[in-house]
């Protein structure tokens, strides 16, 4: 799906870093909740990493986190490396491509104490969706927590009339895609090993979901 994106940072000449006002916006709370739930060391997985503006934050936020971003989209990647060539953190580690569709593409992953993915749930299908809750389970190591922001049905309902607006956008673009309801999404996460820790409402109606592999 194409994602507006302001006229990337510039430096200078040559310079690839998008900016994204979402994230912009939502960096702050995020970092407040991943600073009450996230490991402060070990290995930590983003996925659909975007324009790359929360792995730096994130990244320099938990300097004993070795961050690892990830998109499935190749356009994205260069933005993320530009972001992180700026910030000069030892942590952040190049991006790589990673599609979420593929089967165990966790197990290709695996090992890590946090897996974080911001704003990709109600862009894909459910199929989709699965294979992202299936495939965090897989690449946590135990006792490691995973952690899915963004917008949600709640008990089968959209609650405000920007997601209502926003959601059947969304469909008229791709009838597969939308919101998904907190409920299956925690739902479809314990069947992937996934346990519900904490359900963190959010700014602009969003929630940060919170999730642990068993030791």
């Amino acid at each position: 799906m194409h994602l507006a994106y302001s006229s990337p940072a510039t430096d200078g000449d040559g310079d690839d870093r998008r900016i994204a006002a979402s994230a912009e916006r939502n960096t702050a709370p995020i970092l407040a909740v991943l600073g009450r739930h996230a490991p402060r060391q070990g290995r930590a997985l983003e996925l659909a990493a975007g324009t790359g503006q929360h792995s730096v934050a994130f990244a320099e936020a938990f300097p004993g986190l070795h961050w690892q971003p990830s998109d499935g989209a190749a356009d994205a990647l260069a933005s993320i490396a530009a972001w992180r060539r700026v910030s000069g953190l030892a942590n952040l580690a190049e991006p790589v491509l990673l599609d979420i569709a593929e089967p165990d593409w966790g197990l290709r992953h695996s090992g890590q104490d946090l897996v974080f993915v911001a704003n990709l749930l109600h862009l894909i299908s459910e199929a989709e969706a699965l294979s992202v809750l299936h495939g965090m389970g897989q690449a946590l190591q135990p006792g490691g927590t995973a952690m899915v922001y963004g917008p949600f049905r709640r008990n089968g309902a959209l609650t405000s009339e920007g997601d209502r607006t926003f959601d059947a956008s969304l469909r008229r673009q791709d009838a597969d895609i939308g919101y998904k309801d907190e409920a299956w999404v925690t739902g479809m996460a314990a069947g992937a090993g996934l346990t519900l820790r904490a359900a963190e409402d959010m700014p602009a109606n969003n929630l940060c979901l919170v999730f642990g592999k068993a030791g």
